[in-house]
């Protein structure tokens, strides 16, 4: 005689789900720990938290899966309870439900593989762009396998629902008023407990990242950051007095040759160059996608990836101690084109109210130049078209139909399918956007006009495809054949540009937008902010190694102070070849914010709580230091005005 069900009633099949919901949450909790080993902490303490922390955030999230079954079992009149439209709800939604975890569990295991990260704001971009990201699953993975895989998970998960004899006990037991009640307020409860005290920050219990990241729930940190998606900077982060924070700015961004010239809550200011001797050379500036300085035999890689690059490194100003803002494409884009801290949230790339800024667009159109943007894609993906063409660029990008909102006032160029010679999920190969580049770039010399060409590349990101024959590791197999094929790209743009007319008087400008990878054990990893950049053709005498540790912010206005230009800023980057630089960084992701200066970092996270390391570089490790009060107020005051000035719409 089969043994009787643990799991009794009406209420027998959601238990059973939701007793599997939770075993194959902590058995990817398990696969994580494992995973990263060598980085975790498996202190026995810290071992019991982080599976009693990602226990009570399932208990959280399995509260939210089950609100409606509850509700349907609470509502459902007794005399259709196991009719057949009770058996084919019950089923199909069972079904359903158990497709969608399945897949979901999958997924973050290949979003932690990518990111070493549970979901975040990445993920509820990904349900935004869907074209880009299903095009990149059906290029990286077998999806037939993955999908018939997830689908006879499903049926055996199902198969074994019924051998439990959970869908016997549901379909023939009945509930009543204080069952239907006392169901529904337990799990009502836990989701306004969830909803209203419970924030996905109060998972993040520990020093290491990695044992804070896995003791979260995958599902409940999607939706945390869809709706932490844009952060008020007073309301999370440590504050002081505005007129304070702009005082000590003003005072950093301070230089001999520079002037104020607005109100105490504003750096806009005029700089001038000593020598007043003004270079009006064209710019190509190149963002290239995930650039690690590590990939760089510069910087120690053995595997020879980097030819181009590394051979460069001897012939241009080239910046060894340079590092990102941020994490993302469009903080890279944010970061030289604004020249900006990272503020807290999404990218001001992607933020409403992003047109007509002061970027670098302004001081290059104060010399009559033209300005472009160029990308293998669709613009429309992460907002980059309404950025740069609500900020004075022409559009070149792919183009699959979205369009320009009509306050945009520059123009749209489609790169057409006969310029196209090989084009994966995210776009055109680095070859065929160059070539597209090098075409305008002929054009606008022959108007009579300097300009400045803003490439983005794409050939460096999953799923590391691009055009065979090119170099000698096959497309497809690993970021590093994607590396080489872009170095490969680099060079063949440049014999090409050598060749033009306007080469002579063109300066190029090579620069990572993030790098590879950027999760660590510690909060901020600052090892993997470190980013290569290059000023290339800008004369015999620039040519140098610079060791001063620097931002990405710092990358236009070096170069305006290489044209020995005067201009109008509103811009926090500062010229790191002039005398009395300051070193230091600013690095962050979405909710950590980072003031690096040397070998001292302060982070501020959202929950007004601050720490202060020193950083040892060789070991890339963070330890405690006591705090320190004006670091901090420097910290705080940066973030805090880089802010105001764009929420109180001061940065036009």
């Amino acid at each position: 005689m089969r043994k009787r069900f643990h799991f009794e009633g009406r209420y027998a099949l959601l238990k059973t789900f939701i007793a599997w919901f939770l075993t194959s949450s902590l058995v990817l909790r398990f696969i994580f720990m494992i995973w990263q080993h060598d980085e975790f902490s498996w202190n026995v303490f810290d071992v019991l938290r982080t599976f009693f922390t990602g226990l009570f955030y399932d208990i959280g999230t399995a509260a939210f899966i089950a609100l409606l079954p509850v509700l349907y079992l609470a509502l459902l009149p007794d005399r259709l309870v196991g009719s057949l439209f009770d058996k084919i709800v019950t089923v199909f939604f069972t079904a359903l439900t158990g497709f969608i975890l399945v897949l979901t569990f999958f997924a973050e295991i290949t979003f932690w593989d990518e990111f070493r990260t549970r979901f975040n704001f990445i993920a509820v971009d990904y349900l935004i762009y869907t074209h880009e990201v299903v095009a990149n699953i059906k290029e990286s993975y077998p999806l037939p396998v993955l999908i018939g895989g997830v689908l006879l998970i499903t049926l055996a998960l199902l198969f074994l629902f019924y051998r439990l004899g959970a869908f016997k006990a549901t379909f023939s037991s009945k509930l009543n008023l204080k069952q239907r009640l006392g169901g529904l307020a337990i799990v009502v409860a836990i989701v306004l407990i969830f909803s209203s005290l419970i924030t996905n920050e109060k998972a993040e219990w520990s020093a290491n990242r990695y044992n804070s990241e896995i003791s979260k729930s995958g599902i409940y940190s999607f939706f945390a950051a869809f709706r932490n998606n844009q952060m008020k900077y007073k309301e999370f982060y440590a504050s002081v007095d505005d007129k304070q924070a702009f005082a000590l700015v003003r005072g950093k961004l301070a230089e001999g040759n520079s002037q104020y010239t607005s109100s105490d809550f504003s750096i806009h200011r005029k700089i001038t160059d000593s020598l007043n001797l003004p270079q009006n050379k064209n710019v190509v500036f190149i963002l290239v996608e995930s650039l690690s300085g590590s990939f760089l035999q510069e910087f120690g890689n053995d595997k020879h990836i980097t030819p181009f690059l590394d051979s460069i490194a001897q012939q241009s100003v080239f910046f060894e101690n340079l590092y990102a803002t941020g994490t993302r494409t469009v903080r890279g884009m944010e970061a030289v084109t604004l020249s900006i801290p990272p503020t807290p949230g999404q990218s001001i790339v992607k933020r409403p109210d992003n047109h007509n800024l002061f970027t670098v667009s302004n001081v290059f159109k104060a010399r009559n130049y033209d300005c472009s943007f160029f990308y293998g894609g669709d613009g429309y993906f992460d907002n980059m078209n309404s950025f740069f063409g609500g900020n004075g660029f022409a559009i070149y990008d792919r183009g699959r139909g979205s369009v320009l909102s009509d306050d945009i006032k520059t123009t749209r160029n489609k790169i057409n399918d006969n310029e196209v010679t090989f084009e994966n999920a995210w776009g055109i190969c680095d070859e065929d956007i160059f070539n597209k580049m090098l075409s305008v770039a002929d054009e606008k010399y022959k108007s009579g006009k300097p300009f400045l060409n803003f490439v983005m590349t794409t050939s460096n990101h999953r799923p590391y495809t691009y055009p065979s024959g090119k170099i000698d590791i096959p497309s497809g197999k690993s970021r590093e054949g994607a590396v080489k094929y872009t170095d490969y790209a680099l060079r063949q743009l440049f014999r090409k540009a050598a060749s033009k007319p306007w080469y002579s008087n063109t300066v190029f400008v090579i620069i990572a937008d993030h790098c590879a990878s950027s999760a660590g054990k510690d909060e901020i990893d600052i090892a993997n902010y470190h980013i290569p950049a290059f000023i290339i053709n800008s004369g015999a005498a620039n040519t140098q190694k610079v060791k001063t540790q620097c931002s990405q912010i710092d990358i236009f206005p070096t170069l305006f102070g290489l044209f020995h230009w005067n201009y109008e800023s509103d811009f926090y980057g500062k010229n790191v070849l002039a005398p009395g630089f300051e070193e230091r960084f600013f690095s962050g992701t979405y909710r950590k914010l980072a003031l690096v200066k040397k070998n001292k970092a302060m982070i501020l996270s959202d929950q007004k709580v601050q720490r202060f390391y020193t950083w040892d570089k060789n070991t890339n490790s963070l330890s405690p230091l006591p705090m320190d009060k004006g670091f901090l107020n420097e910290t705080i005051s940066f973030y805090q005005s880089a802010d105001y000035l764009f929420t109180n719409h001061k940065l036009k």
